[in-house]
């Protein structure tokens, strides 16, 4: 399935609003972010390096792996959406991860509404990536 990892890239403007809200995690070595099936605790930006985003099937076969790069927004559909995570995501070997918690992302779209619209953007992206991945099957 060919994926086009830039959907979970940012715009610029909606990655520094969201990083004055964040935290940023230690990731020495490979870190996992979050798993297929957790419930979202918020969002991770990716500053720099990649991570690899991973979903597997109900029997446990891979379907999908592919590397987000710096400005990756991960975790955006089942934060938004208040459903598990369906994917997996492992921040690799030098990257520089930051965590916006979820109580954080809702009162930055309460207060600054325009950035909803950058969030609908990122989100949007990944929707038309996925149906294209579908459609090369």
């Amino acid at each position: 399935m060919e994926f086009d990892p830039s959907a979970f890239v940012a715009d610029p403007e909606l990655i520094r609003a969201l990083e004055k809200r964040s935290t940023a995690l230690p990731c020495g070595g490979e870190r996992v972010l979050f798993r297929q099936g957790d419930a979202p605790a918020g969002l991770y930006i990716v500053n720099k390096g990649e991570a690899t985003v991973s979903m597997d099937s109900p029997a446990g076969d891979a379907v999908l792996s592919i590397q987000a790069a710096a400005g990756s927004l991960l975790g955006l559909p089942g934060l938004v959406g208040n459903k598990p995570y369906t994917l997996t995501a492992v921040a690799c070997k030098g990257a520089e991860v930051s965590f916006v918690k979820r109580e954080d992302f809702a009162s930055l779209m309460q207060t600054e509404p325009l950035l909803s619209l950058k969030i609908l953007e990122v989100l949007a992206a990944e929707v038309r990536s996925a149906r294209r991945a579908i459609s090369n099957l």
